[in-house]
């Protein structure tokens, strides 16, 4: 028995993707194409893209949000995960990058269901919210610019359903956000972390999977 989260080897690591894994080989493919990006590092890991396709499936959640889509692997991971009437709206500012994930979201067969969405991602959320879609979304996904975390979970705390679960990812941001900030983008998550732990209007978990992924589920 252990009382905290275990340090992961690079053994026991490929132990666990060996053992763990189910990708649909679009998604093999993709992280694939992704893997000499210059910018590789700003996918997230295949474990953390089942963990949230169980999560999503686990909620019965049909009506999605994504906020950063770099290459589109979590987008794939959760569009995967939507029944066949769900929708996923997708929201980043590079078409380069996104241009990437396109040819993998059709081979998968979920094209259909992500609404991309090519806009500066405030003014992506606030549209929906003008168009009267506060309180109609199930999950949310944060994976963007850390300066702009706050104002993306407060756009998308409005637009999710009581219980709606939302995720932030990289809020350890590899161990700095224990430290003394010293660039904006550890100083902004330090703030985050801070406003997570008192905001009573959420349910939340902070775990030290990947770079730190932070549920928090809307009462």
């Amino acid at each position: 028995m252990s009382n905290r989260t275990l340090n992961l080897t690079d053994t026991l690591y490929d132990y666990v993707l060996a053992h763990s894994l189910r990708e649909h080989p679009a998604q093999t493919a993709l992280r694939a194409a992704t893997r000499g990006h210059e910018r590789a590092s700003m996918q997230i890991s295949p474990e953390q893209g089942q963990f949230m396709a169980l999560l999503v499936k686990l909620m019965g959640a049909r009506y999605a949000i994504e906020v950063g889509v770099f290459t589109g692997y979590s987008a794939l991971s959760v569009a995967l995960a939507l029944p066949p009437e769900g929708r996923l709206i997708a929201c980043d500012i590079s078409d380069e990058y996104t241009s990437v994930a396109k040819p993998f979201w059709q081979q998968a067969g979920v094209a259909d269901k992500i609404d991309l969405r090519l806009a500066p991602a405030q003014d992506t959320l606030q549209a929906l919210l003008n168009d009267g879609e506060a309180g109609l979304y199930d999950f949310a996904f944060i994976d963007a610019d850390k300066v702009g975390y706050d104002g993306y979970y407060e756009s998308c705390l409005q637009l999710l359903r009581p219980g709606g679960l939302m995720v932030l990812d990289n809020t350890l941001r590899d161990g700095r956000v224990a430290a003394r900030a010293e660039d904006p983008d550890t100083a902004a998550l330090q703030a985050l972390n801070i406003k997570l732990r008192e905001d009573q209007r959420i349910d939340l978990s902070m775990l030290p999977i990947s770079d730190g992924v932070t549920l928090a589920r809307k009462r």
